[in-house]
């Protein structure tokens, strides 16, 4: 079943905002087995609305909006929608009574223009708006249909997750099951992975399963698989063979699969062991506990972090004594502090150059990590490339990775002596 996507509104054209909520379709659809060959952008238009719906409709079995289904003026799927479909737009009174709701609960003024929102094109299903006020919409086209979203990403997504899928499987006349993985690496580049799955890649020329590569910045590069049978039990045998040669071959620079992420697998360790974990930052400015923090119940393993940007801060709350504040005395001396300082079995530290000038005469990209526990610490050294929030970045994700080496025992992590 082939599925396009139309992304709609002008700011998208101008690049006031990206345009990110065609990727995350694609994504959804990629992982569940639905092909989607042509994603169009347009402004709000409504000649060029119809038009690239028309377009869309002629290459796709079905077509997916986002954007344009909110209260104010410019906001015109609906409209555009109801002529590509012939189908004119009726106030629908449960949607309207959903919007009034919504506004009542809040305690806010309802505007006349959202009751814009309750027109729906005739015949259509409507889609219970449960994050906002713009409902979404299933709108058949003859054999085909169009699927309108609001453009606001968390709407989209519940939408997306509970009704689309759903209405495009029943759509979908074969019963192949296809079904996605993706494996998650950090420490390889992406050519470098590449190199090392070739000979799989190109074992798997013809079969069942494709393979493809993805550089994700801060998420690592990814090898996605995806298999194809009429049995969803062959399909997951064909995912977990994949996936055990993957990790054959890639060995400890796997840290995930799908969703899992590097602070996820950092906190389940530290769970593991029982342990707590404390960060001391410079460059990365708190990134650092802010990616921690990001997985639920961090509380329980996370005491707390300082972010010792000036040198003096360094010196004075975590007791770091050396000449130079980006070295590996440093980062060891930070890590140790701030263990000490809340009481954390672990500490994390990173210290460096993010630029774009250099420091103490250290060029841009060098960067110390360092580690403590159980009394004793490490550092280790990296040099990143990019401007200075890729750098920042970078080095959060190194952070993380070192520790997930360390506690998982691999010869990669530090040697804390």
């Amino acid at each position: 079943m082939e599925v396009a996507v139309v992304a709609i509104g002008t700011e998208l054209l101008l690049g006031q905002i990206v345009d990110s909520n065609s990727a995350r379709i694609g994504q959804v659809l990629a992982a569940n087995g639905f092909s989607s060959h042509l994603q169009l952008k347009v402004g709000d238009n409504h000649e060029r609305i119809v038009a690239a719906l028309e377009l869309a409709l002629s290459e796709a079995d079905a077509v997916i909006t986002s954007g344009g289904l909110g209260p104010t003026q410019d906001d015109i799927t609906r409209e555009a929608i109801a002529q590509v479909s012939g189908r004119p737009l009726k106030e629908d009174a449960r949607v309207r009574s959903v919007i009034e709701g919504l506004f009542a609960a809040r305690g806010r003024t309802m505007s006349v223009n959202n009751y814009r929102q309750a027109m729906v094109p005739e015949g259509a299903t409507v889609i219970e708006q449960r994050k906002g006020t713009a409902p979404g919409l299933i709108v058949p086209v003859g054999e085909k249909v169009i699927v309108a979203l609001p453009g606001v990403p968390y709407e989209l997504d519940d939408m997306l997750a509970n009704e689309v899928l759903a209405e495009l499987r029943a759509r979908r006349s074969d019963t192949t099951v296809i079904q996605s993985r993706v494996i998650r690496t950090w420490g390889l580049g992406e050519s470098t992975l590449a190199e090392l799955m070739a000979p799989r890649f190109e074992a798997l020329e013809g079969s069942a399963v494709t393979i493809a590569f993805l550089a994700s910045g801060i998420e690592g590069v990814k090898v996605r698989f995806t298999a194809a049978a009429t049995d969803a039990a062959v399909v997951l045998g064909l995912l977990d063979e994949e996936e055990l040669r993957a990790r054959e071959v890639l060995r400890d620079y796997v840290f995930g699969v799908d969703d899992e992420t590097l602070e996820g697998v950092v906190a389940r360790a530290a769970l593991d062991k029982s342990l707590t974990i404390a960060t001391a930052e410079s460059l990365t400015g708190g990134m650092l506990a802010s990616q921690l923090v990001r997985v639920p119940g961090a509380s329980t393993w996370f005491r707390g972090g300082v972010v010792s940007y000036a040198r003096s801060v360094k010196e004075d709350l975590l007791g770091v004594v050396a000449p130079s504040v980006v070295s590996p005395e440093a980062a060891r001396a930070m890590a140790e502090g701030v263990a000490r300082l809340v009481g954390a079995d672990i500490g994390l530290s990173t210290t460096g150059v993010a630029g774009p000038d250099e420091l103490e005469g250290q060029p841009t990209g060098v960067v110390w990590i360092g580690m403590s526990a159980n009394g004793r610490s490490a550092a280790r050294r990296v040099q990143l490339l990019g401007d200075r929030e890729r750098i920042r970045t970078y080095a959060t994700a190194t952070a993380l990775d070192l520790a997930r080496l360390t506690l998982s025992g691999s010869s990669r992590g530090f040697e804390l002596g």
